[in-house]
């Protein structure tokens, strides 16, 4: 028995997730009700709390899949890369990527950036998001070391320039509505890269 009860939460808790992601991305969290989620995802409401055990749980799982969903683009650029300088632009592809996702009310920038807009100062989500845009900065770090592996420096000063660009680009692209400004910023990545 328990194991048929635990197929069955899988879907349920798979359906809320989804549910979750597409309602946070386009509508926000903060106007996206507990009933909007479970109507969409089309289980009871005690299926949300079987699952999670508030509506911060679920944008905390939320945050986690949209930092899972991102790592998968990047791995699956990184295999196409050919050496560190073509790594530093695997993250630029990885968000071109994901800005490209069909989003069923427009492209609004970073799922992770506008939840946290809306988490007050201390919440754990707000800690979420940051640790994502620092590993996507070490990242980049990590490319950059092996580019100038004698200029250890110059390459977190690069790492840094290159990911306030990345994230410049990416509110821009947001506001905006497609992912234009992220190919210009991968340009413009890959013209200092030219130059270090």
């Amino acid at each position: 028995m328990r194991a048929k009860e635990s197929g069955r939460r899988r879907p349920a808790r798979e359906r809320l997730l989804a549910a979750a992601a597409r309602r946070f991305y386009a509508d926000g969290v903060a106007a996206t009700g507990i009933d909007t989620i479970t109507a969409e995802a089309g289980v009871a409401k005690m299926s949300l709390y079987n699952n999670f055990s508030s509506k911060a749980a679920l944008v905390r799982a939320y945050l986690d899949a949209r930092h899972d969903e991102w790592l998968g683009l990047y791995r699956a650029r990184l295999e196409q890369a050919e050496g560190p300088r073509q790594g530093v632009l695997a993250v630029f592809d990885a968000y071109a990527d994901h800005a490209a996702f069909a989003y069923e009310h427009g492209f609004r920038g970073c799922g992770l950036l506008n939840a946290a807009a809306e988490l007050p100062a201390g919440d754990e989500g707000r800690s979420v998001v940051r640790a994502h845009k620092e590993e996507v900065e070490r990242l980049i770090a990590g490319h950059l070391e092996r580019l100038l592996p004698d200029r250890p420096d110059a390459a977190q000063a690069m790492a840094e320039h290159l990911s306030f660009l990345l994230e410049g680009a990416m509110a821009r692209a947001g506001l905006e509505g497609d992912g234009g400004r992220l190919e210009h910023a991968r340009s413009l990545a890959a013209g200092l890269l030219d130059r270090l």
